[in-house]
């Protein structure tokens, strides 16, 4: 079978390219993963028959770490070589997974861990303690909510756009949401990217390390409102899917 011809060589060109890959990354700012999620881990640079058999696990066993490797493992995509491997294994992945409903649910949990950083009476809910008392974090509850979001409209509609935009454009023209959720939805995710990307941005200029963990004291009187807004947009959207399971919102 053509998911299976690689060789030996070329699995070994394989560990000296992701090595390449990744080292560069790393030296442009993308800091190699914590949770080693990258193609230097031989466990991730794998033939086609042997992601089916991660991806069959994961549904048919949906325990913690189950959800969160497939939702990871739900944005591959192809970036070159044959196609065919990439597109033949994301359908029948797609079509599996949204069959199984204690999946999905067990799915739609996850997408519900991070949620905006909203306190009461329009502030926002900051960080307590530690390094980054009182300040957000832009992306564990800011992006990655969204990104979450995405990742069940996709599995519900079984959609093969991989990208947080394209996946919310496409669940849109599937009926998965309404055109007025997806298009809140997406204006709110662009907002707090550009806010996120701006105070690193920031960070880089001062010549410090950029991070995603920003103090509300740093924003204007108009930033802090429309932000805040776009944290309600999105805890509203996630209320939605958690109590409808992805029904049109």
């Amino acid at each position: 079978m053509i998911d299976d011809a690689a060789t030996e060589a070329d699995m070994a060109y394989f560990a000296k390219l992701a090595k390449i890959v990744c080292d560069g990354l790393d030296a442009c700012g993308y800091v190699y993963c914590p949770g080693d999620m990258m193609a230097t881990n031989p466990q991730w640079r794998q033939k086609v028959a042997v992601w089916r058999d991660y991806f069959r696990r994961w549904v048919t066993t949906p325990d913690p770490m189950a959800q969160m490797l497939a939702s990871v493992m739900f944005d591959l995509r192809p970036i070159g070589g044959t196609v065919g491997l990439y597109t033949g294994l994301q359908a029948e992945v797609l079509e599996m997974a949204a069959k199984n409903s204690i999946f999905v649910a067990h799915m739609v949990s996850n997408s519900l861990k991070h949620t905006p950083p909203l306190g009461l009476l329009r502030g926002f809910a900051t960080i307590r303690s530690g390094e980054h008392k009182n300040h957000i974090d832009l992306k564990m509850n800011g992006v990655v909510p969204v990104v979450d979001l995405g990742r069940v409209y996709a599995l519900i509609g079984q959609l093969p756009a991989a990208n947080t935009r394209a996946r919310l454009e496409a669940a849109t023209e599937a009926g998965i949401i309404s055109p007025s959720g997806a298009r809140d939805l997406i204006e709110a995710y662009d907002l707090i990217a550009e806010v996120r990307l701006e105070h690193q941005a920031r960070r880089v200029k001062a010549g410090e390390r950029p991070d995603n963990f920003i103090a509300p004291s740093e924003l204007s009187d108009f930033e802090r409102s429309h932000l805040r807004d776009a944290f309600v947009v999105v805890r509203t959207m996630q209320s939605a899917v958690g109590s409808s399971r992805g029904a049109r919102t």
